[in-house]
């Protein structure tokens, strides 16, 4: 087997060309691109293939269990991916305390506080939910 060829499993092996083709004309193109453009475009795609998740609407207590069940898991998920990310700690900590469950949302911040007690942010994001209830011991 020569140099320019390399084998491709379950394939004949691949010819890889001897030399780069040469670019023609190194001039500067007439309209320039710059990467905060290309961003903003690959951004701006994004957007229109995602299309947002439908609005759940629940109906009974045992659907409001499920999916308060769900969106826990989802939080824990994140949390099990990044321990770090104090932002996903925060989100499931007012998730939390935005459906009425004080004690979970204070557990979250805790466990916050386990990984990270020096971070400013989550002592002020907890220090705040407690004034909110009441709590200032």
């Amino acid at each position: 087997m020569s140099d320019e060829e390399e084998p491709v499993p379950g394939n004949k092996p691949l010819r890889l060309p001897k030399k780069a083709a040469k670019v023609k004309n190194k001039a500067p193109a007439q309209l320039q691109i710059t990467a905060e453009q290309l961003l903003r475009e690959a951004k701006e795609r994004e957007l229109e293939l995602i299309p947002l998740p439908p609005r759940t609407k629940i109906t009974d207590p045992d659907e409001l269990a499920e999916f308060q069940r769900r969106k826990r898991k989802e939080f824990e998920d994140g949390i099990r991916k990044n321990r770090m990310q104090i932002a996903n700690w925060i989100k499931y900590g007012k998730w939390e305390e935005s459906i009425g469950e004080i004690q979970r949302s204070r557990s979250v911040f805790e466990r916050a506080l386990d990984v990270d007690h020096r971070s400013i942010t989550i002592w002020l994001q907890y220090a705040e939910m407690e004034m909110r209830y009441g709590n200032f011991s």
